[in-house]
C-alpha cells in the first residue's frame, strides 16, 4: 500500500505534517478532514510515483476533462441555490442530487452531480464527494459545506454560499465591464489606424508624387507618410515586439516576485487602480464573512481567503495577518499595519470583533465596497465614453486632414 506525506492546517492555524498509508491521495484527504485538518499538499512517498508538492486535487483535476463543456459560475450558483432550497424543503440529500442531476442541461455539471451522488451512495459525506471535483468546487465551497455538515445547517450554508457566488459574480462582472469598454475602443482605434496607414495612405503617397511633381508636402502630411512607411516596412517587427511583450508579462506574472510587482502596479494604476482595489477588498470581506458565518474557524478562514483573493499583494498581507492572529493578536490591528487596506476596513473589523459580530460586519463592509465599485463603474463609464470617442475621432481626423491638405494644394495648382 502506498504511503503519502502530507502538510495540513488544524483549526488553530498550526501546520501539521505526517505520513499516512492508504489506497490513494483522495483517501488521505478524507482521513485528514475526519481529524479536523485542512490539507494543503499531499506527496506520494511510496508505491505509485506522483509529482512532489502538488497541491491537493491538482492531479485529479489534470485528468478530468469534459470535452468542450465546462461548468460556468452561473450554472454552479443555480445548482447551489436549488440544492439549498430542496434540502430546506425536507428532501433527502441523495434524492435532491438525483433530481438536480436529471434536470441539469450543462453536461459537465450533470456528470459532476452524478459523481457526487454516487459518492453519497457509497457512504461519503457531501464535502468529501465535492472535494473530488476541485475544478468545480474550490476550497472555499468545500470548507463551507463541511462546516454546514458539522453544524447541521447545510441548507442555510448552501443558501449563503449561493448569495456569495451571486455577489462575487456581479462585482467581478462590473469591474470587467468597466475595463473592457476602453480596451475595445482602443483596439478599434488601433485597427482603424493600422488600416489607414497600411492600405489608404500608401495610395495617396503615390498620387501626391505624381501630381505634385516633387513639390514639398505639408509637415503634417510628411509625418503621416513617414509613420505609414515605417509601419509598412517594419510591421512584422512591431507585431513581434508587441507579442513578445505580452508573453513576457505573462511569464513574469507567473513567477512569485513578478506577480507581486505586477499586482502592486495594477492597484496603483490611475483611476482603475482604486476601482480594482475596492473590488478586491469587497471580495476579501465577502469571502471571510461568509466563511465565518458558516462556522469555519478564523485561522482556516484566513488561509482560504488568502488563497482566493486573486492578488499577490493582498495574499502577502493576509499571510502576515494569519501569522499574527495565530500568535494571539486580533484581526484588525495586523490588518491595519499591512498598509494595504484602508483605515475604514480595520476600524469596522475592530468594531465587529469587540461586538462579537465580525461576520455581519464583514458582510456589511463588503456591501459598502460593492456599492462604491458600482458608483465608480457608473462614473467611469460616463466619463470614459466621450473621452475615448474624442480620441478615436482625433486619430482618424488627423490622418484624414493630413491626406486632404495636399489635395487642396493640387486643386490650387490646377486652377
Amino acid at each position: 500500500m502506498p504511503s503519502y506525506k502530507y502538510r495540513a492546517i488544524d483549526s488553530q492555524g498550526a501546520e501539521r505534517t505526517g505520513v499516512l498509508e492508504t489506497t490513494d491521495n483522495h483517501q488521505v484527504t478524507v482521513l485528514l478532514r475526519q481529524q479536523g485538518l485542512f490539507p494543503t499538499t499531499i506527496q506520494a512517498t511510496g508505491g505509485r510515483k506522483q509529482p512532489a508538492d502538488v497541491p491537493v486535487g491538482a492531479r485529479r483535476a489534470a485528468g478530468r476533462q469534459f470535452g468542450f463543456h465546462r461548468v460556468r459560475a452561473r450554472d454552479l450558483m443555480i445548482f447551489t441555490r436549488q440544492l439549498g432550497t430542496l434540502l430546506h424543503a425536507g428532501m433527502p440529500l441523495l434524492r435532491s442530487l438525483e433530481v438536480l442531476g436529471r434536470q441539469e442541461r450543462n453536461l459537465a455539471l450533470q456528470r459532476v452531480i452524478g459523481s457526487v451522488a454516487e459518492g453519497i451512495r457509497s457512504g461519503a459525506t457531501l464535502s468529501d464527494a465535492l472535494s473530488r471535483h476541485e475544478r468545480v468546487f474550490n476550497r472555499l465551497y468545500v470548507s463551507m459545506i463541511k462546516a454546514g455538515e458539522a453544524g447541521g445547517v447545510l441548507d442555510t450554508v448552501l443558501s449563503r454560499l449561493a448569495r456569495f457566488q451571486e455577489k462575487s459574480r456581479q462585482a467581478q462582472g462590473k469591474v470587467v465591464a468597466a475595463l473592457a469598454y476602453p480596451l475595445i475602443v482602443l483596439a478599434v482605434a488601433v485597427a482603424i489606424m493600422a488600416g489607414l496607414l497600411l492600405l489608404v495612405v500608401p495610395r495617396f503617397k503615390q498620387i501626391f508624387a505624381d501630381l505634385l511633381k516633387g513639390a514639398p508636402l505639408p509637415p503634417l502630411t510628411e509625418a503621416v507618410l513617414a509613420v505609414s512607411t515605417t509601419v509598412q516596412q517594419h510591421w512584422l517587427a512591431v507585431s513581434g515586439s508587441v507579442l513578445a511583450l505580452m508573453i513576457g508579462l505573462k511569464v513574469i506574472q507567473r513567477s512569485s516576485a513578478g506577480s507581486r510587482v505586477v499586482d502592486s502596479w495594477i492597484v496603483r494604476l490611475p483611476v482603475f487602480g482604486d476601482l480594482i482595489l475596492k473590488a478586491i477588498i469587497a471580495r476579501f470581506a465577502r469571502t471571510l464573512g461568509t466563511l465565518l458565518a458558516s462556522g469555519v474557524p478564523i485561522l482556516p478562514a484566513l488561509v482560504i481567503t488568502r488563497d482566493t483573493c486573486g492578488n499577490s499583494r493582498i495574499t502577502s498581507a493576509l499571510a502576515t495577518v494569519h501569522e499574527r492572529v495565530k500568535a494571539g493578536a486580533p484581526v484588525a490591528r495586523p490588518l491595519e499595519e499591512t498598509g494595504v487596506f484602508p483605515p475604514m476596513v480595520a476600524s469596522m473589523i475592530e468594531v465587529g470583533e469587540h461586538s462579537g459580530q465580525l461576520p455581519e460586519m464583514l458582510n456589511q463592509m463588503a456591501g459598502i465596497f460593492e456599492d462604491e465599485v458600482d458608483n465608480a463603474v457608473a462614473g467611469l463609464s460616463s466619463l470614459i465614453e466621450p473621452i475615448l470617442i474624442l480620441f478615436l475621432a482625433l486619430v482618424v481626423g488627423t490622418i484624414v486632414i493630413a491626406l486632404f491638405l495636399p489635395i487642396i494644394r493640387i486643386v490650387q495648382m490646377l486652377t
